[in-house]
């Protein structure tokens, strides 16, 4: 006669959720939720804009100019009584996709150019390394006022005067990863099977270092934002009457240094705000990414 035993249920451990991740990492980076946080006030701020801005940030009022803080305009108006909120939120819009664009185009191109090198190798690799030494050897900002200079001011100018100096920051730290990758034997078997070179370094690579790629993304959004604001600080980015950070700094950093402080602090405290959180967030991802620093 066959007895039948009762064999209770496996219980199996649930499923991490999304929300128990970000929950966890939250708890583990409390300065890189507090950035996050910070940068999704900033990104809901630029894309509502004009459901947030209290005044259109062209307009001029010239019965209302150099304004101080009030009832009126919290933040005070600029020398040519345009209302300074109003033009530090729509500036966000400014320095967010300047910030994202550039970092977004430099450090692909850099992941490209970086799995390329180390998976060619030999002379190209030689030769793709000597090319950037020749343009780490020069500061970031010279080589974007150089190409400023050469094409001229605007938004698109900027940007390529933005990106081009990351790529090979990028490039060398994706290519570091990217040699020890090669030497694992699903490559090899990549190339016993006849896939082409594009397939292997595309599909097959590049995604095996999409880790130092998000480090390097994150750390060049704050870069990006300053360099901006520097250029148009300069005379040499976004052009009048486009709100943008750097260019309302310029506009009233020393002729109203002493009558009229707000014009340039609140603008100022806005880059510094949004260049901290880039940079806190992105070290968060970093020690999160990264084996070597992750917390055990």
């Amino acid at each position: 006669m066959t007895t039948v035993t009762n064999i209770e249920p496996t219980h199996l451990p649930p499923q991490k959720t999304w929300l128990t991740i970000v929950g966890r990492w939250c708890r583990r980076q409390p300065l890189g939720a507090f950035s996050g946080g910070m940068l999704i006030v900033i990104l809901l701020v630029a894309v509502f804009a004009e459901y947030v801005s209290p005044y259109d940030p062209e307009l001029n009022d010239f019965a209302a100019m150099l304004t101080p803080p009030g009832a009126d305009f919290i933040l005070g108006t600029d020398q040519f009584g345009r209302d300074v909120l109003s033009r530090i939120i729509y500036g966000a819009q400014t320095a967010l996709f300047v910030g994202f664009t550039a970092a977004f185009f430099g450090s692909t191109i850099g992941l490209i150019l970086g799995v390329s090198s180390a998976y060619l190798g030999g002379v190209f690799d030689l030769v793709f390394q000597r090319i950037m030494d020749v343009f780490m050897a020069f500061p970031s900002i010279i080589i974007a006022l150089a190409i400023v200079a050469t094409f001229g001011s605007g938004t698109h100018n900027v940007i390529l005067a933005i990106t081009i100096p990351m790529i090979p920051n990028c490039a060398r730290v994706v290519r570091s990863s990217a040699l020890q990758v090669r030497e694992i034997p699903y490559v090899d078997a990549a190339r016993s099977l006849g896939f082409s070179h594009i397939r292997i370094i595309m599909r097959h690579m590049a995604p095996n270092v999409m880790a130092p790629y998000l480090i390097m993304f994150t750390s060049f959004l704050g870069q990006a934002i300053l360099a901006e604001a520097s250029l148009s600080y300069l005379g040499l980015g976004v052009q009048e009457p486009t709100p943008a950070w750097g260019l309302m700094l310029q506009g009233g950093a020393e002729e109203y240094a002493e009558s009229a402080i707000w014009v340039a602090i609140f603008p100022g405290l806005a880059i510094t705000l949004a260049v901290f959180a880039f940079n806190i967030f992105g070290d968060a991802v970093r020690d999160t990414l990264d084996p070597r620093l992750r917390s055990q």
